[in-house]
């Protein structure tokens, strides 16, 4: 039994065009197919990152959130509660007021 393929001259021109045109539709779908699950997979990879940084943060601003009420509590001993809240809101609003004003000039640029 003979596996080779005949011989290209034994085929008709439109038969061949057709195969040809055929077999760029199917390279075509394959590429398509591919680029399809490389997205898939690179979308599931930043969604798991994604939810890996939510909970860090939450779990970041708690940390911080606990900072600043022992900060409270630690300079209500001195000047009070009710002044001890004013001191470490308004340290922590400066804070921010900076740090806001730093990442508005580098926008700028």
């Amino acid at each position: 039994m003979d596996l080779r393929e005949p011989v290209l001259e034994d085929r008709s021109i439109p038969h061949l065009v057709a195969r040809l045109t055929s077999d760029a539709r199917e390279v075509a779908q394959a590429e398509i197919a591919l680029a399809k699950a490389k997205a898939g997979a690179t979308i599931a990879r930043y969604r798991t990152a994604a939810a890996y940084f939510a909970v860090a943060g939450v779990l970041a601003l708690a940390a911080l959130i606990a900072l600043l009420v022992g900060l409270i509590l630690a300079l209500a001993t001195l000047v009070g509660p009710g002044f001890a809240t004013l001191i470490v809101i308004g340290v922590t609003l400066a804070i921010a007021a900076v740090l806001a004003l730093a990442g508005k000039s580098r926008l700028a640029r």
